[in-house]
């Protein structure tokens, strides 16, 4: 199954360092029967984003628990088998066996530069706009309005030393 692992960069290191990543209490989104349900239209590609979409918001929840990360969301696309669904939390959440192997990584998406600002402001108003806050949603939106840039994975030990 393609899931998304939510991610920072500091977390890219240790996969390109490591060759694994280890997923937050095996936490990744993915296309699920629930994620399905939700939309009466869409193609798998159109649900498939909905699932890095939901990823990309959970990079900033790691983002706020880590100050010394650089501000960008990170996506960490793979092929995992075992992928245990879990609508009790969301429509899109499953869990991992266990940690991601790099050859299992498909790709790797995210911010440029230039939405860094967008995301800082993000991170600040994270829990508020989970909480309803209409302006922290708002300000959410600016920094979900920039598309994660798409990496192979082959790419990874070049991007992060340009970084």
């Amino acid at each position: 199954m393609r899931v998304y692992l939510p991610a920072t960069v500091t977390m890219l290191h240790e996969l390109n360092t490591a060759g694994e990543f280890k997923p937050l209490n095996g936490t990744a989104f993915a296309l699920t029967p629930a994620l399905r349900e939700m939309y009466t239209e869409g193609s798998a590609e159109d649900l498939e984003y909905v699932a890095m979409a939901d990823a990309a918001r959970a990079s900033l929840r790691l983002l706020s628990s880590d100050p010394e990360a650089m501000r960008r969301r990170v996506v960490i696309a793979a092929d995992v088998d075992g992928v245990t669904v879990r609508p009790d939390l969301d429509h899109s959440v499953v869990r991992l066996p266990g940690p991601v192997v790099l050859k299992d990584v498909a790709s790797i998406h995210m911010d440029n530069s230039e939405a860094e600002d967008a995301v800082a402001k993000a991170v600040a108003v994270i829990d508020a706009a989970d909480m309803g806050d209409e302006d922290a949603e708002f300000v959410l939106g600016d920094a979900e309005d920039h598309e994660l840039a798409w990496y192979a994975t082959q790419e990874l030990p070049f991007v992060l030393e340009l970084m």
